[in-house]
Order: C-alpha cells, then structure tokens, then sequence
C-alpha cells in the first residue's frame, strides 16, 4: 500500500470489546503489540483466552504478527498507535476522562519521532485536541502536524453480534492534516471491508460518534414512555408496534432496558460539553430519565402481580434471567438488570441471576453477587427474563417454568416468548 506499508508497527493500547478486534484484524498485514495495563488480561490472552468470549483459542494464537504485553516499555518500537480506552462516568454522571488520560500519557512517554496517534475512544467532541493532544506535545516534547501526528476514528463495535463484526460496518476517519488523513484512509481501508468515510474535522468525527448513541438512547426512550402508557391502557405495546410498523417510515424500536457503556453514557458526554459552551439541552437527557426509569417499573408491575396473585413478599423467591446490558454478549458493565435486583432485594426473601454468558467469579468480585449456574424446580415465586440471549430463546418458555411453582408470574421484558394474558411484558 502507497504510504502505508507493513514496515508500520502498529500499538492497540487497550484491548478490551474495542482494541483486541482491531489487533487481530490489523495483525493479518501489519505487525502488532496488543498492550493493555491489566496483566491478567494480558495473562489470559497469551494462553489464548479471552473472558470476553467473543473469540476462540486458535484465531488469538495462530497469528505471528500478533504479540501481547503489559510493559510500556515494549511500545518504544512502534510508530503507530491505537488508543482504546474506555470513557466512563463519574457518580455524578460526569465523564471520567481519567482513563483515557492514562493511556494518552503511557503512549507520549514512549513514543518516537513522527508518530501517529489514533483514538477510538467515545467522547465529546474536543477531547482529542483540547486534552489529548496538548498531554502528547506536554510528555513527548513533540509538536502537533510538525514531529507527531493524530487521528480519531471512533469505535462502532457492537458487542456479541457476530454479522455486524468490525470489518463490516463503515469506519469514520478524521485526522490533523491532510496528509495524516490520507495515510489513516489506507490503513484503515486494509483492515474494513465496508469502507471507509473521511470528515474533515476531528470535532466531526467526535460528534458524530456521540450523536450515534444519544440518538438510539432517545428513540428507546420514546418507546419506554409508549409502554408505560399502554399499560395503563391495558393495550399490548408490541401489538401496536407491529401495527405501527406497516408504514414504511416507522421506525423499528422496542421498548427495554438501557445500559451498556455506550447508549447510556455518551448523552451524558454530549451534553456535558453543551453545557461547558453555555447551553442547557431540553431534549437529550430526557431519553435517559426514561429510561432510567424502566427498571423501577419492572419491578413495580411484579410486585403489584404478586399482590394480585397473593404471593407473600416476604417469602417470596424470584429468579431474573440474564445480567448482561444486552443479549449475547458476556459484558455487564452499566447494566439495567443490576437496578432489578437491588430493588427487589429490599422487597422480598431472595432473588437469585441466572446468565451463563457472565463471568460468575467477576460478578462476585464487582458487585459481591452470587449469580447461580443452574436454576431450582418448582423454587420461584416469579421469573424476570430480563435479558433476550438467544440460547434462552433456545431453550423455550417451558425450559425456565420448570423453576417456578404453580402460582407465580412470568415478566418477559423483551417479549421473547408468547406467553399467556396473564403474563406481563413491556
């Protein structure tokens, strides 16, 4: 490739959802050091085992172009890098730049003469050149567009869909110059089978990123806010969704809940800096306060149903289905389901989660939650299928009413199954 050849040595700093794809698709034409802070996960891989589950033994170690280390050090002979980082939020909803910050100065105190620095990492925009960029040219002594230079092209992975895999959805790419620009469009064109789309402007790229989540997280919200209503009406939401969806410009969303590390967080970043340069937004948070709301309301319909049904709450044993923000995917950072269980857990005797696709020993560690392998016969009062994972959809509606007595309820958040009237879902 013109410009852009395999003498390029490429560093993934960060090798989570987002970095370790781009290694392994990066290592089938360029040599690459998958680095990451975190040795365990460093551990983990060179023995080819990602937690994560989304590859397999054979593809992390059959690659020879592909190493791993979690020694800065070992990031001195390369000339390109990749930052992953994660951006997540403060308690106070704010974000926490922290991390990326991190991996922004790991790189400047090892990196060399005419550099390249890309970042994939969500923000808002003006992060890459009003904080990122400065800490470079700060730590490394190296002038922007002059002895290194940058890039943002923001991640668009989504986690546990194995059509849409990175090399099939379109990537965004900005860079400082022009020149830089036309070296990021080659290297990324070698590695993204769906194209590549260049902007102008880093700040485009950014936004553009965030405006991606904001806008599914408000389109959900819109959806949440219907069912609410039509609960009350006593009319089934999906009915009018089906309905509704005959008309060529209706869009297709379904009501659930939001969280995740991407959906629920980037409005949050959007309009933190909306703020910053002195305007309040009236429409983005709104998505998040009703959506933030959907876990409270699970819970209430549940425990309103076991009222009706005379089930003691204070005895009561219910059993929720899945943990992780969305289906098939093992990542239950931010999730909603979380929200479930603490509710519930001041309100009855026991609730007990049940996801295969989790880390059991990571979700005690995090949040000091025994998550069950195997659920009990005629044990619960009430089953939430929070999550809709395909293998649950597999195993059929008649697989988890094993697990519940007689008189109980069934709340199928996603409307997996067909189930009787007196069955809830959203």
């Amino acid at each position: 490739m013109k410009n852009m050849n395999s003498r390029n040595k490429i560093a993934i700093v960060g090798l989570g959802y987002v970095g370790l794809p781009l290694a392994l698709a990066f290592a089938k034409k360029f040599k690459v050091l998958g680095f990451d802070i975190n040795k365990k996960r460093i551990d983990s891989l060179k023995l080819g085992i990602d937690y994560n589950n989304e590859f397999k033994k054979n593809i992390l170690t059959k690659n020879l172009n592909l190493n791993f280390s979690n020694t800065s050090a070992s990031l001195k002979s390369h000339n390109i890098f990749i930052i992953t980082a994660p951006t997540p939020l403060t308690k106070g909803n704010r974000p926490d730049l922290e991390p990326l910050i991190k991996a922004t100065k790991i790189v400047a105190k090892h990196m060399k003469k005419n550099s390249i620095v890309i970042f994939e990492s969500t923000v808002y925009p003006g992060v890459t050149e009003e904080v990122c960029i400065p800490l470079i040219e700060k730590i490394s002594k190296f002038k922007i567009n002059k002895t290194f230079f940058c890039g943002y092209s923001p991640e668009r992975i989504n986690p546990g869909d194995k059509k849409r895999t990175l090399t099939k959805i379109k990537k965004i790419v900005s860079a400082s110059n022009k020149k830089t620009l036309k070296k990021l469009i080659l290297l990324y064109k070698s590695i993204i089978s769906a194209g590549v789309y260049s902007v102008d402007s880093i700040k485009v790229a950014e936004a553009a990123k965030v405006i991606e989540n904001t806008q599914r997280d408000l389109n959900i919200a819109f959806i949440n806010e219907l069912s609410f209503i039509f609960k009350k009406l006593k009319i089934n939401t999906r009915e009018v969704l089906k309905a509704a969806s005959t008309k060529w410009n209706f869009l297709n969303f379904e009501p659930g809940l939001v969280g995740g590390h991407c959906v629920s967080v980037d409005p949050y970043y959007l309009t933190y800096k909306s703020k910053k340069i002195g305007y309040n937004p009236k429409i983005i948070l709104s998505g998040r306060k009703v959506n933030n709301k959907v876990s409270r309301f699970i819970c209430e319909e549940s425990i309103k149903e076991m009222k009706k049904k005379s089930i003691k709450l204070k005895s009561a044993k219910i059993l929720i289905g899945g943990l992780t923000f969305k289906k098939d995917c093992s990542d239950f950072r931010n999730t909603k389901v979380l929200d479930i269980y603490n509710i519930l857990k001041k309100k009855v005797h026991k609730v007990d989660i049940y996801d295969p696709l989790v880390s059991s020993s990571e979700v005690l560690s995090k949040h000091n939650i025994d998550t069950i392998r195997k659920p009990s016969n005629n044990f619960y009062d009430g089953l939430i299928l929070a999550v809709d994972h395909t293998r649950f959809k597999k195993k059929g509606i008649k697989y988890f009413k094993n697990f519940l007595k007689k008189k109980s309820f069934i709340f199928d958040v996603k409307g997996m199954f067909k189930l009787d009237e007196s069955d809830l879902s959203l």
